[in-house]
């Protein structure tokens, strides 16, 4: 599971930098102290993507602390780092738990962390942060879990900046008479639980991450971040097909056969070149209110 997990996101990344709201970025970093060293939680961080993305925008002096259920993925980080190193002419030196980055442009020291995200009740690991953040996490938790990460970001006073939340859109080009019933099936599907903290957010998470830090007194602005995949972005297409067949199929299995035609279609196009897909994301920046 960890192998094709951290296969995926590798193949994603890509596709996750060019979607990003430039403007929901900076108005996180611009929302930081004036700190000698930022000092940033990266939650569900899988292989660092998140990290790899930020780590140019923010400060030169920056220490994560990147957490993840995952020791397979963390490990991933720390070899994808390596390799992110290497292509953009920085240093990079690794151990069991650490990662430390250098360059002309920064010094970025990374601590990996194993910790099981279920329930948000680890004091230390939100303590002194300066900036909370994570990448295509909000819609896999329940509302809770929302509601106690607002909580959490406000007793730290810390800047909150969350990418590529999925809110519940896709669209696809040529269209197909059964997408519509697929695209509800599945945003049914992402409401399941995902073992953090009950039943999932899911397409929801946008909007409720929304009211619930502003609920806390923090300022908010959100923006989406759509992914607009071409003939180009084929293999990532192939595996959002494969993966929202068998989601919709999970909900109505007396559909199977219809759905599984759909899918046939649906790689057809790819396959001919021919396919566009259009995947609904959403990023939000929150920080605390002056007065």
């Amino acid at each position: 599971m960890d192998d094709a997990l951290a296969d995926w996101l590798r193949r994603r990344e890509p596709a996750d930098a060019a979607a990003r709201s430039a403007a929901v970025t900076r108005a996180a970093v611009a929302a930081l102290p004036d700190a000698e060293v930022v000092r940033i939680l990266d939650l569900g961080t899988g292989r660092g993507s998140n990290v790899r993305f930020l780590c140019g925008h923010l400060p030169q002096r920056q220490e994560w602390l990147a957490v993840d259920r995952s020791p397979g993925l963390l490990a991933s980080l720390r070899d994808a780092m390596t390799a992110w190193g290497e292509t953009h002419g920085r240093t990079v030196r690794n151990d069991a738990r650490r990662c430390s980055v250098r360059g002309s442009d920064m010094a970025c020291d990374i601590e990996t962390r194993d910790v099981d995200l279920g329930r948000l009740d680890r004091d230390e690991i939100f303590a002194g942060r300066h900036l909370v953040t994570a990448s295509a996490l909000l819609d896999l938790v329940s509302e809770s879990w929302l509601q106690a990460l607002a909580a959490r970001c406000r007793e730290a006073g810390a800047v909150a900046l969350f990418a590529l939340t999925y809110n519940g859109r896709f669209s696809c080009v040529p269209d197909e008479p059964e997408d519509d019933t697929v695209r509800e099936l599945m945003n049914r599907h992402q409401k399941g639980d995902k073992g953090l903290g009950g039943p999932a957010a899911g397409p929801d998470a946008p909007a409720c991450a929304e009211e619930l830090f502003l609920h806390v007194g923090y300022r908010v602005h959100r923006e989406t971040s759509d992914w607009d995949l071409t003939a180009a972005d084929a293999d990532i297409q192939r595996t959002l097909i494969d993966g929202w067949a068998q989601a919709a199929v999970e909900m109505a299995p007396n559909q199977a056969s219809r759905i599984t035609l759909w899918r046939t279609r649906r790689l057809a196009h790819v396959d001919a070149g021919r396919s566009r897909l259009m995947v609904g994301h959403d990023d939000l920046a929150a920080w605390p209110s002056r007065g």
